[in-house]
């Protein structure tokens, strides 16, 4: 009898590891009533992602794609040492996390929170093991065996004209708020704050002076710098401290949100033209330590203290009403998630500067696969943070002050009238124990997720440091977010020079200055007008651009998995094509359905166009105060803007995906089609071990 040698050691472990996880699961999703500990959680976690990655993820690169290791990559066919280089696996990894670990996978879960821990949790791992994982997974390989390109490049290549313009203006678009969202998170966390505002700002000179270390004063002493970088970034978080408790200090790093906001966009204009090496690149490098080493104590934290679930496992609020943001719980919990389970921004760095980094096939399941598991557990974390918290005191800083009241008193009356009890003196207690004056409507997520990390911290570290842990906090989500916020806004300027350049304009030649003056200045004016707007907004900015920034991301997905599909269908795989397929079903109906709800819906704090209806009515009945007027005009023509947005996004991949059909079709049929665009095999000559390994 023939067949493979069962090894029974091993067999019983994974065995365990199923039991572990579904144990840990059924913990999680049928206890009713009583709090549970967050290492259900965890466990359930680790299992769900340990399986996936053994089993599926293997699945899909044995069976799927048929990696092979013999054959030369684009890093190794076009090594230029600039843009193409064969780099150590490790490396890239820590590259291409830094590039996707943006702000979603801290945000999106701490603002779902407010439909209980439940939702967010298991779509979470749901999502990111059957979509997240394999859509970056199989872009990231796609792109490998198309020489690199693009994901719109790709999408011109494989479904023709109509796919690839349609993809280009789509990504751009979704670009523009992707980033617009990214400022308002960071805006939100440091407004008032002057403990928050001079830590995060220390960081921009901090990256500076690597830069300068690494190519000017020391070149190539990486441990020195990084010694350097750390020191640096502690002695700010300390820093902050003295800067916040002098009077004549703190008063230089107090500002409201819309002057925040503009500081952001100046900030965000010279990070895209600055040489990389000079801010991005040590940026990236500081984030990436950060980022690790944060979630790895955060994770300790959790594992020590065990700390239970405070937030019920569903709150009344899964009906739509909850203040947060608008939207029952389909779709919205899966819209507000976002990056935690599946995110369409991650096919553009899979298909950007990664493929251009892999020395051997074999890796991009480890980067690609891996990567956004590793993502995926931050989400977890931050799911776990927010929901430790008091529900009441959760509320009260996540809920915007035009629906709450702006008055203390008022926001705890109608907090408490929820059913989620909560205290003056409790919330000053905190503000004052986190070196704040107030944490009432600090909306948009980072500001509940940093008290909630501070707490585990301070009882794992130190009690008595539990402001600098809450500082060191925000400024770890802020480093998270501009990371993002610097590459997104370079990605984005080179996408519009290279729509440029198919017209032969001289403003889209990449190597021109002007063009990077000038469409920098495009791009960054672009997001900007959404990051102030979202500062001046009663909602606090968040209740609408934060489902906006999730259904366009979602769709983005969307097509990035078109493209998978047809792509799959032309190399013969139909029989695996479920592997795709299933994710986009999902995404196309998780999306359209917001889409039309954000478009349509009666319910003021959902429906872009029934806000504006509302707002418009009150101008005409001179229900609006004088000096009101000029900022409620403004507000309804942002929810046009909105709802003109979400209208294009919606269109944009109806119509890919009508396009992806006829493709299929015309295969199916024989018809004519775009033919593959797949690079032709050429041997791989490279020898060093270290880079196969």
């Amino acid at each position: 009898m023939s067949g493979r040698k069962i090894h029974l050691p091993s067999t019983i472990m994974w065995v365990l590891v199923v039991i572990f996880g579904l144990t840990a699961i059924c913990g999680i999703a049928l206890n009713r009533g009583e709090t549970i500990s967050s290492l259900w959680i965890l466990v359930a976690a680790v299992c769900i992602y340990t399986l996936a990655y053994r089993f599926y993820s293997a699945f899909i690169a044995t069976k799927v794609l048929l990696l092979d290791q013999n054959r030369a990559t684009p890093a190794e066919r076009f090594n230029d040492g600039r843009d193409f280089m064969p780099t150590h696996k490790w490396v890239v990894f820590g590259h291409h996390f830094a590039a996707i670990a943006g702000p979603g996978p801290l945000i999106g879960p701490t603002l779902a929170a407010q439909f209980g821990y439940l939702p967010g949790t298991l779509w979470i791992l749901i999502g990111s093991v059957l979509g997240g994982c394999v859509q970056d997974f199989l872009i990231l390989f796609f792109s490998v065996r198309r020489d690199g390109r693009s994901l719109g490049q790709m999408a011109k290549d494989e479904l023709g004209v109509i796919g690839g313009v349609v993809t280009m203006i789509g990504v751009m678009m979704i670009m523009i708020i992707l980033i617009a969202v990214l400022g308002l998170v960071v805006v939100n966390a440091m407004k008032h704050s002057p403990w928050a505002t001079s830590t995060v700002a220390a960081t921009i000179p901090i990256a500076v002076l690597m830069g300068l270390y690494l190519h000017q004063i020391r070149p190539g002493k990486v441990l020195e710098a990084t010694l350097l970088g750390v020191s640096m970034l502690i002695f700010a978080v300390v820093g902050g401290g003295w800067i916040d408790a002098d009077a004549q200090w703190r008063v230089w790093f107090d500002f409201d949100a819309p002057k925040l906001a503009l500081m952001v966009i100046a900030y965000g204009f010279a990070a895209a033209v600055l040489p990389v090496w000079l801010l991005l690149a040590p940026r990236d490098y500081l984030s990436t330590f950060m980022k690790l080493g944060t979630i790895s104590a955060l994770a300790l934290a959790i594992v020590l203290l065990r700390p239970e679930l405070k937030m019920p496992a569903l709150t009344p609020f899964i009906d739509g009403s909850g203040p947060i943001f608008g939207g029952k719980l389909f779709p919205f919990v899966f819209i507000t998630i976002a990056c935690g389970a599946i995110s369409g921004f991650h096919s553009l760095i899979s298909s950007g500067t990664t493929p251009k980094l892999l020395a051997n096939e074999l890796d991009a399941r480890f980067i690609g696969y891996g990567a956004m598991l590793m993502e995926s557990f931050v989400a977890i974390m931050a799911m776990i943070a927010a929901t430790v918290l008091d529900p009441g005191v959760y509320f009260a800083i996540n809920s915007p002050s035009g629906l709450v009241g702006k008055e203390a008193v008022d926001a705890v009356a109608k907090i408490s009238s929820w059913g989620f009890p909560v205290g003056l003196d409790q919330m000053h207690d905190l503000a004052e124990a986190m070196g704040e004056s107030t944490l009432f409507s600090r909306t948009g997520g980072a500001p509940s997720l940093a008290v909630g990390m501070a707490s585990l911290f301070a009882k794992v570290f130190g009690d008595k440091l539990l402001a600098v842990w809450y500082h060191f906090a925000i400024m770890f989500e802020a480093l998270f977010i501009l990371t993002t916020l610097d590459a997104g806004t370079r990605v984005a300027r080179f996408m519009l020079q290279d729509m440029l350049s198919n017209f032969n304009l001289q403003i889209g030649e990449k190597s021109r200055y002007p063009s990077i003056i000038v469409c920098s200045a495009v791009v960054v004016g672009s997001w900007g007008y959404f990051l102030y707007m979202g500062t001046i907004d009663p909602l606090g900015g968040i209740n609408s651009l934060w489902p906006l920034f999730g259904i366009a991301n979602q769709m983005l997905a969307a097509i990035a998995l078109c493209v998978a599909t047809t792509i799959l269908i032309k190399s013969e795989k139909l029989k695996f094509v479920w592997v795709t397929v299933t994710p986009l079903i999902w995404l196309i109906v998780v999306t359209s359905t917001a889409a039309w709800e954000k478009l349509f819906a009666t319910e003021l704090r959902v429906g872009f166009l029934a806000h504006a209806a509302d707002l418009s009515d009150k101008l005409s009945r001179a229900m609006i105060s004088a000096d009101q007027v000029s900022k409620t005009q403004q507000l309804i023509f942002n929810d046009y803007l909105n709802a003109g947005l979400t209208s294009l996004f919606l269109a944009v991949v109806w119509i890919l995906l009508i396009d992806s059909c006829r493709v299929w079709y015309c295969i199916a049929k024989g018809l004519n089609y775009p033919a593959s665009s797949e690079a032709p095999h050429i041997p791989s000559r490279m020898v060093e071990n270290w880079l196969k390994d």
